[in-house]
């Protein structure tokens, strides 16, 4: 594999691996998760109603990034997406699980970030990215 395939590979498989968290955590809110992650929201401070918003964040922002289609504004996104769950849900330092998801949630952002530099690579399903990067 050279060197262009081999990064063009690991732009996917990267954008894939971040794409999943969001995804999964998306359509986990359906059913009867729906009315416990509205009141765990409700408890951070952050109103319930706003849930269908996350919900479409998660799902069409992990859509995105896994496609590639509109990375940088998707990885953007995400990123603001993501640190803002840090602060308002996992800052509580006293308990070591809130800590360790903080820090997971900062790391994740970083990733965005450098996709938001970098794009999605050339292994998109996005026609338009193709014909920038070549």
């Amino acid at each position: 594999m050279n060197s262009k395939s081999l990064t063009n590979f690991s732009m996917l498989v990267g954008r894939a691996m971040l794409a999943a968290i969001f995804l999964v955590a998306g359509f986990s809110k359906f059913g009867d998760a729906y009315a416990g992650t509205q009141a765990y929201m409700d408890s951070a401070g952050v109103p319930g109603f706003l849930l269908p918003a996350v919900i479409a964040v998660e799902i069409l922002g992990g859509m995105a990034i896994l496609i590639g289609f509109q990375t940088r504004i998707a990885a953007a996104l995400l990123f603001g997406f993501t640190l803002s769950a840090a602060l308002l849900f996992h800052s509580d330092f006293g308990q070591q699980m809130q800590s360790i998801l903080f820090m997971k949630n900062i790391a994740i952002a970083g990733a965005f970030l450098v996709l938001f530099s970098q794009g999605p690579g050339q292994w998109t399903f996005n026609p338009q990215a193709k014909l920038q990067e070549a």
